[in-house]
């Protein structure tokens, strides 16, 4: 899936779209952490997890502050990042990696976009830059575990 997320013309579109974001990554580590067999995995996995669960949180802030819409969970697109995790986990725990590190991709690619934006200012940069950082670590992890199983 190709994510849009990050060429919005307003700063308030795009907290409204990272939170949608956010909330659908959740789901899929949330299904991701049930059907890993190998619960090493899954514990590496949860701690990934509480890493945007700790993005939604400043997302959260950021729209009260500029008075953005914050959803309270995940749009259309958490069926495709979920499903994804579970039609992986027919063929095992490197292809369900394999396929969260393709969910990765959207939020390293809607990060790489904020942190560009022309709208935000120095705070708000320096946490799009910080959860970009955190985004690639994982889908690095991601990849590297799947090739290495």
């Amino acid at each position: 899936m190709v994510t849009m997320v990050g060429n919005e013309s307003t700063m308030s579109d795009l907290v409204t779209n990272l939170i949608y974001l956010e909330h659908d990554a959740i789901a899929a580590y949330e299904s991701c952490i049930e059907r890993l067999s190998d619960k090493q995995l899954s514990s590496q996995i949860a701690a990934f997890r509480q890493d945007h669960l700790q993005h939604l949180d400043t997302l959260n802030e950021m729209a009260r502050e500029i008075g953005a819409e914050a959803p309270r969970e995940g749009d259309m697109k958490q069926y495709l990042t979920t499903g994804k995790i579970a039609l992986a986990d027919m063929m095992g725990d490197a292809a369900i990696l394999k396929a969260m590190k393709t969910n990765e991709d959207d939020t390293v690619t809607a990060y790489e976009r904020a942190s560009r934006h022309q709208d935000a200012i120095p705070k708000s940069r320096a946490f799009f830059e910080k959860a970009l950082h955190d985004e690639e670590r994982h889908r690095a992890w991601m990849d590297n575990t799947a090739r290495m199983m």
